[in-house]
Parts: C-alpha cells; structure tokens; sequence
C-alpha cells in the first residue's frame, strides 16, 4: 500500500513527541543520582507505577501486532492477549513482592543478593541485554510500519526516528522520565482504544458502502484461458493437486487496458475466481491480482480491504450493536478473509496474489484459522499436526511464564518504596492491561469488517481502522501507538543500561565508579543500544512484531525464571545452580529459536522445510531444561551461606 504525507498526522505526531521530550528534560533535573537514574529514587507512587507497568507492557506487539493478526485471522490473534495476560498472575503472587525484598537497581541485584557471586552478575546481566535486544526488535518494526502511514516516510526512517527520540529520553532523565512517558501513553492508549471500540460498535456491521469494494468473478477455465493475452502459470512451474486437493493453477491475463489481471483455481474441479478492486483507472504492466504496484519493489498500491460478504436473515447492516451483540452476529455472518501465495512462473519470474476466502464467522471466531495455530483446529489432519499442536503449547508456556522474567518489566518494582506498593501496583498494571486487552478483540475484528486492512502488512490495521472514522483520530490513534513504541523502548534501553553499567562494570569488573560515573556510563551504554536497536529494527522489518514478542517471551521464560522462582522457594539453591540454569536456558532457546523455520524463511531467507527445530516455540523444552539444570547442579554443589550470614559469623555472632 502506498502511503501519502499528510499535514493532520504530522502535526499532531509532533505534538505528542514534543510532549513525551519535554517530560523527560523536565525530570532531567531530579535524576543525578543512580538510585534516580536507574530506580526513580524509589518514590514511584504505586498508582502512577501500576499504569506505567500497563504503558511499557502494552507494546507494539500488544496494539499493533495482536489486533492485526485478530483482522486477519480472528480469534487466534486473541489467543495472544489471553497468553500476556495469563502471564501476570505469576509475576503477582510469585515474583512481585519477593523481588521487591530482594533488588535495588537490576534482576540480577536479586538473584545475587544472597550470594554475592561474580558468575550470577555475568550470566543475570548478559541474560538481560539479550532478552532486552530481543524484545527490542518488534518494538522497532512497529514502529518503522506506522511511520509509512503516518508521515509517509519510508520504514526505516521510522526506525531511526524513534532509536533518536528514546535515546534521548533515557540519557535525559532516566527512570523518572521513562516512568511518566509510561504512565502517559498508558492511560492515552486504553482511553482512546475505548473510544474506537466504542465507535466501532455504534457502526455496527454492514455488507455495503465500505472502503476498498471489491468486484467479485467467477468463469469456467476454458473462457479465461480464451481471453487475449492468456497465459497459463502454475505453481513452481509444474501443473499439480496441493495438500487438501488445491489446485495450484494460475491465469494471468493482459487486459485492454494495459493491466493484468490474475484469476486463480481454489479446488481441482471449481471454476477460476478473480477478485479485483474497483478503480476508476487501471494502467501499467506490473500488476499484483490485477491492481498496481507501488514505485518501490514489492509495494503494492493496494487499498484497504475488510468486508462482510452476507449478514443474518439477509441484512444489509445492523446499525449499532451492543458487545455481545457485536460478537453473536459476527459469528453468524460471512467474512471475507485474505490469503496469498507467491507464483513463480515457467519465466522465474515470482508474482504474490492475494485472493479471497470468503468464511463463516463461527470459524473465525474459534482457534485454528491461522499459520501459527493451525494445528489446534481439529480439521487439521496433516502429519505434522502433533508438532503444531506442541507449538502452540510451547507458545502459550512461555508467554504465560515470561511476564514474570522480562528485565524491563522486573526493574518497575524497585520504583515503588515497599512490597505493599509492588503489589498493589501489580493489581493496577493486570487491571488496565486486561481491560485493553478486551479491546483488542473488537480493534481487530473492526479493521477485518470495516474496510481497513492492507492486506501487504497487518501491523497497520488499528491505525488504519481509525482513518475509517476520519484523519484527525487516525492521526490521534498513531500519535498514541508512535509512543507505545517510545514508552516501551525507553524501558528496554534502560534495563540493557543497568545491565552494563551497574551489573557488568560495577559489580562484574568491580570498576570503582561515583554515582556520576555510573549515571554517565549507563547514558553512553543507553546510545550503544540504541543503535544496536536502530538496526536490527531495519533488518527485521518483514517480521510480524507480535511473533517476534513471542521469541523474545521464550528466551526470558527459559534464562531467567528457573533462576528466579528456584531461589525464591527452594532454600538448596545454590549460586552455581542459578549461574548454570541461566547460561543453558539462554543459549538453548536462543539456539532453539535461530534453528527454527520461521529464522530459516524470514533471517536468512532458506526453505523452512530445511530447519533444524522441528517447531518454533522452544519454551516447553528449554523451559523445563532450566529447572532441571538448576536442580541437579545445586544438587552437586555445597550450599554457600548468606552474604548476611557471613557477615554476622565474621563480627563473631
């Protein structure tokens, strides 16, 4: 889809951005110490720090990615806010309180109190900067993809643009300002997603005048093959019966007007189908499924889809519909869905058709509609259905056990003054989190009926879902998702931050280091990242972000919470156990997950079918690999006193 500046957006967007900067100066000033740069001196209300954990939780993936993969494929996408949310459970009654106890700056303050061991600090704080790289990376394609509708510039200059403006608020101020940018953004993005919701339900449903309508045909073989300038395409080259009896054969038609035209077979003995937008002129010799691609290479000029083909009892449109109303009658409609294929030609020339699927609402709105989660429906017969249905248990583990792990989320509990407030902060954080989390479901289901997908990029559809309703909200919902993108970075930047500067240098290396010392290394290691983050953003950028979430939930749950939840409940712990769960949780998942098929197609552009990982999610392996690793090592080793009793022996206690 091609993307046009527009002067609404711009000038709103750098109004909000002018606003989260102008926060972080002005906290500048009360963040000279250490303790306030990394912690916020500790006198984070528990209120303002339970929003701020909703404002760096909800992140690109949250609002981008989840409520596009809920316009594209329904229900599964949800599955994803359900997995998130889980996840807080543990980091209430488990995580929040003990940790509190136990830090001051950084996770691995934590698992090395009771210890004091160098080989903790090294392996908690190189654990962090991965996990924080990795969670980084969707957190950068996010925002690359909402740049290109929002000011029209190309994604990498989204990417740039927001590794600048977080850099900036982490050097400025540190956690006081991350903090407020968090509460902000928090608070902005569930009160203006109530307000879509709200506008989405008072539309209702309609099967007419959305944007992007489509033609729909169908002819017999015999007359599209007659057409002039015919000619056949197969997939691969070769005329064949696909899994599931699909008949991979392909048209292309040369129309009058210059434009080609793709029509293609869905079953071995249905006619051909096209479905082609109605434009008022078609012209050019590059064409995907007949519409006009777009100056840059593989960007197609394709307007925003998303249609209810039939309603209940022949309705042509509900008018307003309450929530569950919404839901009932969605699931009694039909829905055109959007799938694509790439076509390689006898030529080798490749071609991507995207083509309709017009389906039942009842399908869409239960599990197994998806690539990911395909192996969950109980149609799914192929021979790799046990392996798919391990995925997406693999899937759900870690992303319910990663919460509780992840770095940037760990160090807002050392904000607040004591573990009473890290509780109660906790239960403001799931509150907000899971009222937008119900959201999400009618965001995405809203983009899938409403015209207001781009069928090239589902991390678009919130925003675009917006531009529905007008420019001015759709300039607003961007603004907000722009810093979602800035609140949770800056979270991110600061945790590798503490990882180096107070982990590795002051307590690894044991460099002598003042408190501005620290405050002044953490800044120049918050640039280093920055930059890291700039360019794995770019690199990354086809990737869906909420998938890229998912690897960076698995690398966390399998390092960080075997050590975690070990120390906090099983006094046998020992600091070899926790150095070792931590080493062979990260480089198994990490391994796990670059051997893995989507790393195969999407990194380094192979056949998946070559990958080493026989699925994707590592977590139910790795996970468990963590526990067992800790326990049988502490097992082999001598338990250590306490630092504190230690202490007390020396002092002849």
């Amino acid at each position: 889809m091609i993307y046009h500046f527009t002067w609404p957006p711009f000038i709103v967007f750098c109004l909000f951005v002018g606003a989260v900067l102008a926060i972080s100066f002005y906290f500048g000033s009360k963040a000279k110490s250490a303790k306030g740069y990394y912690a916020a001196h500790g006198q984070i209300h528990w209120f303002v720090n339970g929003v701020a954990f909703a404002g760096d939780y909800l992140s690109a993936a949250s609002f981008l990615g989840i409520c596009g993969m809920i316009a594209f494929y329904g229900y599964d996408g949800f599955l994803y806010s359900i997995g998130y949310l889980a996840g807080w459970i543990v980091a209430l009654f488990v995580i929040a309180e003990p940790l509190k106890r136990l830090g001051k700056f950084t996770f691995a303050d934590a698992l090395d109190k009771k210890f004091n061991s160098r080989g903790i600090k090294l392996a908690a704080a190189i654990s962090t900067l991965i996990v924080s790289i990795f969670y980084l990376i969707p957190q950068m394609v996010g925002a690359g993809a909402l740049v290109k509708p929002l000011l029209g510039f190309p994604e990498y200059v989204g990417v740039v643009l927001v590794g600048v403006v977080v850099v900036l608020i982490v050097v400025t101020a540190g956690m006081v300002s991350t903090t407020y940018v968090q509460f902000i953004k928090g608070s902005l993005l569930v009160i203006f997603c109530l307000i879509l919701t709200v506008m989405i339900l008072n539309r209702g449903l309609t099967t007419q005048g959305e944007p992007g309508a489509h033609e729909f045909r169908t002819a017999k073989l015999e007359e599209v093959l007659a057409k002039p300038g015919a000619q056949a395409l197969a997939l691969d080259g070769d005329w064949a019966i696909k899994p599931g009896e699909t008949f991979a054969l392909y048209v292309r038609v040369k129309n009058d007007d210059g434009s080609i035209t793709t029509w293609r077979r869905t079953a071995k003995d249905a006619p051909m189908v096209m479905e082609t937008q109605t434009l008022a002129s078609i012209k050019g010799a590059d064409f995907v499924n007949g519409l006009p691609k777009g100056q840059g290479p593989g960007e197609a000029d394709l307007a925003p889809v998303g249609r209810i083909s039939k309603l209940p009892d022949g309705k042509t449109s509900t008018g307003p519909l309450g929530p569950l109303q919404y839901l009932s009658t969605l699931q009694n409609s039909e829905v055109v869905l959007w799938g694509s294929e790439v076509l390689k030609a006898k030529d080798g020339v490749k071609t991507t058709v995207y083509y309709p699927k017009p389906t039942k609402g009842s399908a869409i709105m239960v599990p197994g509609g998806s690539p990911t989660f395909a192996g969950v429906s109980p149609k799914y017969t192929k021979p790799d259905a046990l392996l798919k249905k391990v995925d997406f248990l693999s899937l759900m583990l870690a992303l319910f056990c990663g919460t509780a792990s992840l770095p940037h989320i760990l160090i807002r509990y050392y904000t607040v003054k004591d573990q009473a407030a890290a509780r109660k902060s906790t239960v403001v954080g799931i509150g907000a989190i899971g009222f937008f989390y119900v959201l999400t479901l009618f965001l995405g289901l809203g983009a899938m009926t409403s015209g207001a997908i781009d069928i090239t990029n589902n991390a678009m559809s919130a925003p675009l879902l917006a531009r529905t309703f007008g420019p001015m909200l759709f300039a607003v919902i961007s603004a907000i998702a722009f810093t979602t993108v800035l609140g949770t970075v800056s979270g991110l930047i600061l945790a590798s931050s503490g990882a180096v500067a107070h982990d590795l240098m002051t307590n690894y290396l044991q460099m002598e280091m003042s408190d501005h010392a620290k405050v002044r290394a953490g800044k120049i290691v918050a640039v280093i990242v920055g930059i890291i983050a700039i360019i794995l953003g770019i690199m990354f950028k086809e990737m869906n972000p909420t998938f890229l979430v998912g690897w960076a939930f698995n690398v966390a749950a399998s390092a960080n919470l075997p050590a975690l939840v070990m120390l906090l409940f099983w006094k046998r712990t020992t600091k070899q156990g926790i150095t070792a769960a931590i080493t062979v949780g990260l480089i198994s998942s990490l391994a796990w997950l670059l051997l893995s098929g989507p790393a195969y197609t999407s990194v380094y552009h192979l056949d998946a079918k070559n990958a080493l990982a026989p699925f994707s999610q590592p977590g139910i392996v790795t996970i468990p690999l963590g526990f067992l690793v800790l326990i049988v090592v502490s097992l082999l080793t001598k338990p250590q006193a306490s630092v504190e009793r230690r202490a007390f022996e020396a002092v002849g206690g």
